[in-house]
């Protein structure tokens, strides 16, 4: 323990890492800027700042980037997340053509390349084999469809 006495950067480099390996298993982006914190502390550390000075450092660095950094690392993450590009949920929004008529009950689509379940929504005109349609929901393994008509742009 002398040893950590006599290079407490090590200490704050340890605990930097601790809160990075956490950080890994949450993905909240806290315990990152904990780490930058703590990051911190052992640089000031390493010029020789005294202990008292190398605590504020190490709060007010992890302060600042939770106040300015992260807001903005998680709306750059989460935004891809919710966009739903991935999965059945990213194929709402695409083209596709019918395959068996699609009626409020029953159809048959196909839409990037698979064959969905489909139906329209109630009160919606029934889609013809062939026909281009858009999806606009899902439920389930079934896919919401309406027709496109002409002069609607298609993706």
């Amino acid at each position: 323990m002398d040893w950590f006495a006599d290079n407490p950067w090590l200490a704050w480099l340890g605990l930097a890492l601790i809160l990075a390996a956490i950080e890994a298993a949450t993905v909240d982006f806290v315990f990152l800027m904990l780490a930058g914190g703590a990051a911190a502390g052992a640089a000031s550390s390493a010029v020789g700042v005294s202990f008292p000075a190398q605590v504020v450092i190490a709060v007010v660095v992890a302060g600042l980037l939770l106040l300015l950094v992260r807001p903005v690392i998680t709306r750059r993450f989460m935004v891809a997340e919710a966009s739903h590009g991935i999965g059945a949920s990213g194929l709402v929004g695409r083209t596709g053509r019918v395959l068996q008529s699609v009626t409020a009950t029953d159809g048959r689509v196909k839409v990037g390349g698979e064959t969905w379940s489909a139906r329209i929504p109630q009160g919606d005109v029934t889609c013809q084999p062939g026909q281009e349609v858009r999806v606009v929901s899902i439920e389930g393994a079934t896919v919401i469809v309406t027709g496109v008509t002409a002069g609607q742009k298609t993706e």
